[in-house]
């Protein structure tokens, strides 16, 4: 068995960091974190949402989350899917075309993992975010893609709005906010500082 460990930014959907190791451990996971963090440039105001596995709820990650001040949050006992972010890039990962039927070594599947990422976060146009790839939302590009997509959509309309039988068409957004469990109104409350 090799274990899989992907943190997922579920705004973007882009897959931030991943690591595939031969077993599981907190130190392990501790490590990943830091470093998929320190990669980001992440300092402040996160919430990791993660399964219950053994790693993600060791006193190793939960005393490093509360000393940087991430907020951490596990799906629910015996609940295995309640994470529709991370299901989806699942799944899309286990139908891609090049998906092995299994691994023979730690090596060969970080290799699979290293396409697959590249991949999914600059290559896919995931359909959560308006046809746009994960690395397009996530390094602030979506104004100029959708503005290419619209220049288009104009131009076809302009040459043939017969084809457009709803009128002329506008370019899809990707939603504003996106939440696991959203806090209920009071917690959004920011205090004004005097």
């Amino acid at each position: 068995w090799f274990h899989l460990y992907v943190i997922l930014d579920i705004y973007s959907r882009k897959a931030v960091g991943w690591m595939l190791a031969p077993h599981e451990s907190g130190a392990l996971a501790e490590r990943f974190i830091a470093d998929t963090l320190l990669n980001e440039g992440i300092v402040n105001q996160l919430t990791l949402h993660s399964d219950r596995g053994t790693s993600m709820r060791s006193k190793t990650v939960a005393e490093f989350l509360a000393d940087i001040g991430v907020t951490k949050s596990h799906s629910r006992p015996r609940v295995s899917n309640d994470n529709p972010f991370s299901e989806s890039q699942f799944k899309t990962m286990k139908y891609c075309p090049f998906f092995p039927s299994s691994f023979a070594s730690v090596p060969e599947g970080r290799e699979f993992f290293r396409l697959f990422f590249a991949w999914y976060n600059h290559e896919h146009h995931h359909s959560g975010i308006a046809m746009l790839t994960p690395a397009t939302v996530h390094h602030g590009r979506v104004e100029e893609v959708l503005a290419t997509r619209q220049a288009a959509l104009d131009i076809a309309w302009e040459a043939h709005p017969e084809r457009f039988v709803h009128g002329r068409p506008v370019t899809a957004m990707p939603p504003t906010e996106v939440w696991i469990n959203r806090p209920t109104e009071h917690h959004l409350v920011v205090p004004q500082i005097p």
